[in-house]
């Protein structure tokens, strides 16, 4: 059975609409996904260094990010025909990991928690597909890398690309 990687920030859980909130509300600002469109957070104001990272190190801010549109149908699906690995770098926010634990656990209760990943460099992984937010984690992946897309990568070019679960459906279909 082949095996697919899947990140979870950006790819699973929509860590920006959380963040986002977090972020109007301290910095009494309506910032958007839009308006983020081709950019990092980082880029949007200074003094976001400090304040993303007191998020980040709040062990319970990833337990309740949203989930992404119609990827729990469609990670079921590929359950059905693919080993499923769950791959977060979290050890940039080791803070994370049982939110992000409980988190899968409850979203994605059919999946096997020994094949989730708490990891630093994603290279490790041996699987056939990673579906990433992030093209670092491709440059030293041995198998076909799929960007999934987020408002930081949107001008990036060179990789195959998805723009959503629905589109991640209709690439592993045509295999």
């Amino acid at each position: 059975m082949k095996r697919i990687a899947i990140d979870m920030d950006e790819v699973m859980a929509d860590f920006i609409a959380k963040y986002l909130l977090h972020y109007n509300r301290d910095f009494n600002d309506n910032v958007t996904h839009e308006r983020l469109h081709g950019m990092h957070l980082r880029q949007l104001n200074p003094e976001l260094e400090s304040h993303l990272r007191k998020c980040l190190d709040d062990p319970s801010f990833f337990g309740d990010l949203p989930v992404m549109p119609n990827s729990q149908e469609v990670v079921r699906e590929l359950s059905e025909r693919y080993e499923i690995f769950i791959t977060t770098a979290a050890m940039e926010v080791p803070a994370s990991f049982a939110a992000k634990y409980n988190w899968l656990k409850e979203h994605f209760p059919f999946l096997n928690e020994m094949n989730f990943v708490f990891c630093g460099d994603k290279s490790i992984i041996d699987a056939d597909y990673l579906i990433d937010d992030n093209s670092r984690h491709f440059k030293r992946f041995k198998g076909q890398g799929l960007l999934y897309t987020a408002s930081h990568n949107v001008h990036e070019t060179g990789f195959v690309r998805v723009n959503n679960w629905l589109e991640v459906r209709e690439y592993f279909a045509g295999i």
